[in-house]
């Protein structure tokens, strides 16, 4: 229940989860290890009969621009969540990292191809989460990955001392319809991001 480098919080999961129960907000569970995954999949079941609450799982599935931290293992963790509802939403990402006054470098063509691989006959919906500061040096790689399949979207999220313009996400807003990329963005870029685009924009 805390996103590293924190590694506690004032909450537990299940305690999270009851609180969710009393309205109808999705739910997303961002798995930084495989461990993590099946006692909290356990404390889900009950809210996995509620066919119309979205839900969302997360991990970094492989390693991507920059990423030095271990990716989660992919098929042990596609063994735990297969299970899972039709409409349960797979957020399959790469581990990332970016450096202020640096060239960092964009997703790369075997960096797409290796997602693209894994994600292809997989049955739930995808959606591959991709950091805002590298997007504008890779969209010929990501709009290859979108025109695979009806099922993927893409969902665009930044580090904390992550810095971007919005102008780098109009192309990704100009070329897809507004249901095939999501924003999951402090309320400050929000706010900043919604008055470059227009107000069609889906945000988490």
């Amino acid at each position: 229940m805390a996103h590293p480098p924190d590694t506690d919080s004032d909450i537990t999961l299940k305690e999270w989860l009851e609180k969710v129960k009393m309205n109808s907000k999705g739910i997303k569970l961002d798995f930084k290890s495989l461990e993590a995954v099946s006692p909290s999949l356990a404390l889900l079941e009950d809210l996995l009969a509620e066919p119309d609450r979205p839900l969302w799982i997360n991990a970094d599935v492989l390693s991507g621009p920059n990423g030095w931290t271990a990716p989660v293992d992919f098929q042990a963790f596609l063994s735990l969540v297969s299970g899972l509802p039709a409409q349960t939403v797979l957020s399959l990402g790469w581990t990332t990292g970016w450096t202020v006054g640096t060239n960092n470098p964009g997703y790369s063509w075997d960096m797409v191809h290796a997602m693209e691989e894994k994600s292809r006959d997989l049955k739930h919906p995808v959606t591959f989460p991709v950091r805002a500061a590298l997007l504008a040096q890779s969209f010929s790689q990501l709009s290859w990955l979108l025109q695979q399949s009806d099922r993927y979207t893409l969902t665009v999220w930044t580090g904390q001392h992550d810095e971007f313009a919005p102008q780098d996400l109009k192309l990704y807003r100009k070329s897809f319809d507004v249901s095939r990329i999501y924003y999951d963005l402090p309320n400050s870029q929000i706010t900043e991001l919604l008055s470059e685009l227009d107000k069609k924009t889906t945000v988490l």
